[in-house]
């Protein structure tokens, strides 16, 4: 498990995102070319780079433009109108429109730092938290930067690098960008990556998200993120909206999971909500049993009624010891080796 992970912590292979920095984007300069261009080119870019990345070369530095670049251009062309969820809100956030999430053209970031408080794997973190999301959760224990996109600083992808830098000195094992949620941030994402360059060949790139993203941030994603540390929340479309405003959540993240599963490593996370077992815990594990078999599954605990849980009486408690219990025994049913 997390083998590809381990590999790249140990210097026996480059992070995804590096061998992307060493791909062709095809193109000596991808200046004046839009999006409908970039496409097709970002499409035969990762046609060379699956074949490298399988046969485990390490290809010499492109000559002209890169596929990571290639990919910050596309998410910098998307801000134009907006899909980086699966909302698909459409606004122009390069003139001052914000949509659902209510994150503008320049990111901005709540914090910043070595976190100790994730997977054993993972410790330490170096993990950036973003301002904005695209769920409105009436639980949400991030509420006061999740719910206010103004939150925090403006991003500077330079000194986010060099963020990176100063972890890695000090022991971090992987860049972890999450939030809020890390999807409305891709553009900041991708070119803090750009400019940390060479001195991240063996920095795993952490995708923490609640996996509702969209079809082309996927595409973008892909050569780029090792671990995909994902939220799977809800077993059925009625509790995802009722507790987080969405639509069409299971089909969007099962769907998103099983992209994921092609592109990297995956570790799914799965927080018990009081009374929330059979309609969900249960409903996750037996799709996770069937589609993806051995995976690194995290049974979290920890719910707390937060922000505006007390609106929702069902909620307004933790998991009983019972239903503890009887979502690892829902495990053991399902085959799931708990993490």
């Amino acid at each position: 498990m997390l083998e590809d992970y381990f590999s790249i912590l140990e210097k026996k292979a480059p992070a995804r995102h590096w061998t992307c920095s060493h791909t062709s984007a095809g193109a000596p300069s991808l200046d004046g070319l839009g999006e409908e261009d970039l496409w097709p080119l970002h499409e035969a870019a990762m046609a060379r780079w699956r074949e490298s990345r399988g046969a485990r070369a390490e290809p010499p530095p492109a000559a002209g433009a890169t596929l990571l670049e290639l990919k910050a251009a596309l998410a910098r062309r998307m801000l134009r109108s907006c899909r980086m969820c699966e909302r698909r809100c459409g606004v122009d956030r390069t003139t001052g429109e914000t949509g659902y999430c209510g994150v503008g053209a320049v990111s901005r970031v709540a914090s910043n730092f070595l976190h100790f408080g994730e997977e054993p794997e993972l410790v330490p973190s170096h993990t950036t938290f973003f301002s904005g999301c695209t769920f409105h959760c009436a639980y949400c224990q991030n509420w006061d930067i999740a719910m206010d996109a103004r939150a925090g600083s403006p991003a500077d992808p330079l000194l986010l690098a060099d963020s990176l830098r100063d972890g890695m000195k000090q022991g971090s094992r992987n860049a972890n960008f999450v939030g809020g949620n890390p999807d409305p941030n891709l553009h900041t994402i991708l070119d803090t990556i750009i400019r940390l360059g060479g001195d991240g060949k063996h920095l795993p790139m952490v995708w923490n998200s609640n996996m509702y993203t969209s079809e082309e941030a996927m595409r973008l994603l892909e050569g780029v993120m090792d671990v995909y540390l994902g939220d799977f929340r809800y077993g059925n479309d009625e509790c995802a909206s009722r507790y987080s405003d969405v639509d069409d959540y299971f089909r969007i993240v099962s769907r998103n999971f099983i992209a994921a599963r092609g592109q990297g490593e995956i570790m799914l996370r799965h927080l018990l909500l009081p009374g929330h077992l059979e309609c969900c815990g249960d409903r996750i594990m037996s799709w996770a049993a069937r589609n993806l078999p051995g995976v690194y599954f995290n049974l979290m605990f920890q719910y707390r009624p937060e922000y505006r849980a007390a609106l929702y009486p069902e909620i307004d408690r933790r998991p009983s010891q019972q239903e503890k219990m009887g979502a690892v025994e829902a495990a053991r049913r399902h085959g799931i080796a708990l993490s």
